[in-house]
């Protein structure tokens, strides 16, 4: 099969596009014809060896994927052979074939094309466990939602929506920012050529955001400190700008507020410590959720770009030049770029 593929640490110089043997099916794990991936920053950072998870050499980069499934390992029960499947895996899903637990992957309607499943499983998944489990957006709260012309922010913007919440966004251009009012928002700045904690304070009548949604951190992180709600939750949910914040506590005690950390990957028993059994169940629950959200329109996944698998370095040098707006697909099965239509 052909995958892209790390022999060493140092980002997009170090990887090539390879023929390897097929992965070999594991007990409990199923086989995965992959029809689309998402390029990521995350996976940038992988192969920069980088990553909070640094993964083991050589790598095959790549968290989700949409795909159908060709093979069911020992002791698989879920899933049959010729079913349309998006999953998430630690590694691997720049590659034609992957395998994948089980209890990762996740049915696909029908109704919902592989380019949108293959952004569901980690952007849209942490958006509602972050947003729904871990800060319990009630409708009629105010969620901030910054970097909101990234696929992150985007997913956010969405999912807060669907649960009735009044959303704020943040991006750094017009565009961006109309983007972010088409998926939603009912405000959006341009953080670039406005004020933008003034500008949540004058909408919430100076109470401030109850929830903030902060894939960016940095100084972004603590200007949020300064226009959040009492009683707010403030999740920081990345580093896109390349510093992470130290958290006053002072500032957590006089407000009164949540600091939310949230790691899917914990969810998908990539942690260091087990799930619980429950998690299962609400795991399947939530995407079953998300996709009924998508049949609703009340999702609308949005693609920057879609590539073929050779083109793997064009889509990832589009997310570090961090103008996507959206997501960058790729088609691991496809020899060639897609037409214009």
């Amino acid at each position: 099969m052909k995958a892209v593929v790390c022999r060493e640490y140092g980002g997009l110089d170090a990887a090539r596009l390879e023929e390897v043997p097929s992965p070999t099916i594991r007990p409990g794990c199923v086989r995965i014809r992959v029809e689309a991936c998402s390029a990521s920053f995350a996976s940038l950072l992988v192969m920069e060896g980088k990553h909070q998870n640094k993964a083991p050499l050589p790598l095959i980069p790549g968290t989700e994927l949409a795909g159908v499934i060709t093979e069911v390992g020992e002791g698989a029960s879920r899933f049959a052979i010729g079913d349309r499947v998006i999953a998430g895996v630690q590694s691997g899903a720049y590659a034609q074939e992957v395998i994948a637990p089980e209890e990762t992957v996740f049915a696909l309607p029908d109704g919902v094309g592989f380019d949108t499943g293959a952004q569901i499983p980690t952007i849209y998944g942490t958006a509602f466990g972050a947003l729904a489990w871990r800060a319990k957006v009630e409708p009629g709260e105010v969620v901030l939602v910054h970097g909101a012309g990234g696929g992150s922010g985007l997913a956010a913007i969405e999912v807060a929506k669907a649960l009735g919440a009044r959303v704020i966004a943040t991006a750094g251009s017009e565009e961006k920012a109309a983007i972010a009012r088409a998926h939603g928002a009912d405000l959006a700045i341009n953080y670039r050529t406005d004020n933008w904690r003034e500008a949540v304070l004058a909408a919430t009548h100076a109470r401030g955001a109850d929830v903030i949604y902060d894939p960016v951190g940095g100084e972004t992180f603590d200007i949020s400190l300064r226009c959040i709600a009492p009683d707010g939750r403030i999740i920081p949910m990345g580093f896109a700008s390349g510093t992470i914040p130290t958290i006053p506590a002072n500032i957590v005690l006089v407000k009164n507020i949540t600091i939310i950390g949230v790691y899917w990957g914990y969810y998908f028993g990539w942690g260091k410590h087990p799930v619980p059994a429950t998690n299962d169940t609400r795991l399947r629950r939530t995407y079953a959720q998300l996709f009924a959200w998508v049949l609703e329109q009340k999702l609308r996944p949005r693609a920057h770009a879609v590539l073929p698998l050779a083109n793997f370095r064009e889509a990832l040098e589009m997310i570090a030049s961090r103008e996507v707006i959206g997501r960058v697909l790729m088609r691991p099965q496809q020899e060639t770029a897609p037409s214009a239509s």
